[in-house]
């Protein structure tokens, strides 16, 4: 997705397993990346956390050997992602493959396409 960047938060639901490893990084929870990755936690993944029941959360953290505070704080910036995405307050950035005489081209089409993705999301749930 993104070459050695942080991943693009508003599309966190299509992140990678190792998109999810530098936003680790990202919220200082950099020690479970490795733990994230063996147990293939991509963005699909932490989107469908929200829908556990207390006894798949219980071993989404025994599998992951995550502390109970940690797991909280690793909810808290889902939710941060996720309201902001919702509120269109996420910033587009253009993709290093594209050319910049794009820039404003792009970043219009993609938050038009972001805003009916999210759409959609909220109609599925």
């Amino acid at each position: 997705m993104s070459r050695g960047r942080s991943p693009e938060p508003l599309d966190f639901f299509i992140w990678t397993v190792q998109d999810v490893g530098l936003w680790l990084e990202e919220i200082n929870l950099g020690s479970y990346r490795q733990s994230f990755e063996e147990n293939g936690v991509n963005g699909e993944y932490l989107e469908s956390l929200s829908m556990f029941t207390t006894e798949q959360i219980l071993r989404f953290i025994r599998r992951c050997h995550m502390k109970w505070g940690d797991f909280i704080t690793l909810c808290k910036e889902l939710r941060r992602i996720k309201v902001a995405c919702l509120k269109g307050e996420q910033e587009v950035r253009r993709p290093w493959w594209a050319p910049s005489c794009l820039s404003a081209v792009f970043v219009r089409v993609a938050k038009r396409n972001r805003q009916s993705r999210v759409v959609s999301l909220k109609l599925e749930a």
